[in-house]
């Protein structure tokens, strides 16, 4: 069962289209002209009960837009959307109860209450069982490594400490959805691998629905299994983050050490270039030749001393699908 059920989502934003020179500033005062900006363009997918999806776009591409429009927050030009069984716009008070939101730039805490009291606070504006909230609590304050600071005002937290207190603030009325905007920006290693680890602990254990956006194509690997991708408001891919990588990243790229500093031959569909300490990078399409041919043909000819292979990371596969070189 579904539990978000998108259909035909369309936003359409009204925007103010100012002639040029004085003259025409001063006639927009008086009689306004506006033109149509199409944010998002008929879109529709689903998402069921416990997955972990990926929502990708560059700026402008109509993500947050979406994701605004399944928060509630904004209301649809036109398309239906139904999520648990609610209608975002129509039933906000109900709907809000049943998800949660984590903005990496935005904090819901207080600012100048210690951080358990923020968490008192909000156990007392979604009416939560004291039972449960002591478990979450618990599990969140363990799993979180949050001990250390729970007893800190919010503006005496680091951006990582925060970044958990904001986190565990969102999912203390234990939500069926959670929407993640950017919960790792500016977050060192550790504190990612930490965020992410607890992440994807909520979904496959809590069966929590996870919607994540980020820039970041390392949390979204790391923690989604499946990806919406979105461009100038119309969503061009939807499916496994695995198929996007082996469907197109076809590009291998083979550094090669050699025991001497020797030239190359030109080989056909290959690009050579050089590299110090006797090291050469060939760059090719596993379409037109395969690794193994590659490798065969140089240790024919020459004596290689190490060699590593690297797949196209797919920040560089989304990056190309932007710029059109890589069309699905």
């Amino acid at each position: 069962m579904s539990t978000i059920k998108v259909e035909n989502l369309r936003k359409i934003f009204k925007v103010s289209k100012r002639p040029k020179g004085l003259l025409g500033n001063i006639s927009n005062i008086f009689i306004p002209k506006y033109m149509d900006k199409i944010a998002v363009d008929d879109i529709s997918f689903e998402i069921d009960k416990g997955e972990a999806v990926g929502f990708i776009g560059s700026n402008g591409a109509g993500k947050s837009t979406t994701i605004k429009m399944l928060t509630g927050i904004l209301y649809p030009s036109s398309g239906n959307i139904e999520v648990m069984g609610f209608n975002p716009q129509k039933m906000r008070k109900e709907y809000v109860k049943k998800i949660g939101v984590v903005f990496g730039q935005k904090s819901q805490l207080n600012w100048d209450l210690p951080v358990i009291d923020s968490f008192q606070l909000l156990k007392y504006i979604y009416q939560i069982p004291e039972t449960i909230y002591q478990e979450n609590i618990r599990i969140f304050t363990e799993l979180l490594d949050m001990h250390s600071f729970l007893e800190q005002p919010v503006r005496q937290l680091s951006l990582g400490q925060r970044m958990k207190a904001d986190i565990t603030a969102a999912l203390l009325h234990s939500p069926s959805l959670v929407f993640f905007d950017e919960p790792t920006i500016g977050l060192d290693v550790v504190t990612k691998k930490k965020i992410r680890e607890f992440i994807k602990y909520i979904n496959k254990e809590k069966k929590i629905t996870i919607i994540f956006t980020t820039h970041d194509m390392r949390d979204i690997v790391s923690i989604c299994d499946r990806m919406l991708l979105i461009d100038k408001g119309n969503l061009i891919y939807d499916g496994k983050v695995s198929e996007i990588v082996t469907r197109y990243g076809k590009e291998k790229t083979l550094i090669v050490e050699f025991d001497d500093e020797i030239k190359i031959d030109p080989i056909d569909n290959v690009i050579i270039h050089d590299r110090e300490n006797n090291k050469k990078i060939f760059t090719f399409n596993t379409e037109n030749i395969s690794t193994q041919q590659v490798l065969s043909l140089l240790l024919s000819k020459y004596s290689i001393k190490d060699f590593s292979i690297y797949d196209m990371e797919i920040e560089e596969i989304i990056r190309r699908i932007y710029e059109g070189k890589i069309k699905l």
